[in-house]
């Protein structure tokens, strides 16, 4: 699976953004999915991830109550709604894809997108 995200960009503290993540393929609906993100200087990670049906969640505790995933199997495409954001929140966005959610959210999944970059200023 092919995975192209997009949607990163500047913002203020306290503002929100939306990414996407378009999937290639028919299986996508058969994919668990995560984001994960690494800041400058940092390690890689994991921020939320979502089951194959979508039924079920999790996030990391820094974004917890702040971001949602969510996918639209119609569309092949995941979403991380980020609302609330803070400077600590800037960092490269990636989208990942498995065919395990337990595999995504212990950080290995199969497939990687390239990065959006989400900037937030104070």
């Amino acid at each position: 699976v092919q995975l192209q995200a997009c949607g990163g960009g500047l913002v203020q503290a306290g503002g929100s953004l939306r990414l996407s993540c378009a999937a290639s393929g028919r299986t996508f609906s058969r994919y668990a999915m995560g984001w994960f993100r690494q800041a400058p200087g940092k390690e890689r990670e994991f921020v939320a991830a979502i089951s194959a049906p979508g039924g079920s969640t999790l996030y990391a505790d820094s974004v917890r109550g702040r971001f949602t995933i969510s996918r639209d199997n119609a569309k092949n495409t995941v979403y991380l709604q980020m609302n609330s954001l803070k400077p600590e929140d800037t960092a490269v966005y990636y989208c990942a894809a498995d065919s395990a959610f337990s595999t995504v959210i212990s950080r290995q999944p199969n497939y990687w997108g390239q990065g959006t970059l989400v900037t937030v200023s104070s």
